[in-house]
């Protein structure tokens, strides 16, 4: 009973500090670069939840709004906002969920577990991938794009805490950044879909 009520308590002190220090918004400058190293979005392959890879070339051509996720995070309920935004506007944009565990330990499960629960949980029916590390030493080679100025053109911004997002235009550019805070379905991410 004290271990959980440690972790609730150091939980809630995890996200009202990301939630201080988590940058809310930024966009790539006007005029700015686009892409300027050797990858481009569209050259990544990852696997799914399921292990199967997916190329991300079949993405051309529509908007990409890449999270990360966890099961056991205050901000999980976005799954539902995720999945509505994907229910909604997913002929305008693809919405990718990437679990990670960097955060809290709030993503300990197997792949088959995590989709058990986005699943039966929130009815997930996006497309969500193995789980990654979104930081550090063995960040993932999408992060990596992601959160490095010359390798995207403009961003060096990395997940804070769970549940950030990246959008990615119809010519593969990183074009905004979220922190967890904003909210899926919220004017910020809609506009910048209809952009």
């Amino acid at each position: 009973m004290i271990k959980l009520k440690l972790l609730l308590v150091l939980t809630v002190v995890s996200i009202l500090f990301s939630c201080i220090t988590d940058i809310d918004h930024a966009s790539r400058p006007e005029g700015n670069s686009t892409t300027t190293g050797d990858s481009s979005f569209y050259s990544f392959k990852v696997k799914s939840l399921e292990g199967e890879e997916i190329d991300f070339s079949k993405y051309k051509g529509k908007k990409v709004l890449i999270v990360n996720t966890a099961s056991k995070c205050g901000f999980t309920p976005q799954y539902e906002e995720l999945q509505k935004l994907y229910l909604q506007h997913g002929d305008k944009v693809a919405v990718l969920g990437f679990p990670c565990n960097q955060f809290g330990g709030q993503e300990p499960g197997t792949s088959a577990q995590i989709g058990e629960f986005c699943k039966k949980n929130y009815g997930v029916s996006f497309q969500m991938f193995e789980k990654v590390d979104v930081k550090g030493a063995n960040q993932h080679p999408l992060y990596k794009w992601l959160t490095t100025k010359s390798l995207n053109g403009w961003n060096d911004k990395a997940p804070g805490w769970n549940f950030c997002k990246y959008l990615i235009n119809e010519k593969g550019e990183l074009v905004d950044f979220y922190g967890s805070t904003v909210s899926p379905t919220g004017k910020k991410i809609l506009s910048g879909i209809e952009k």
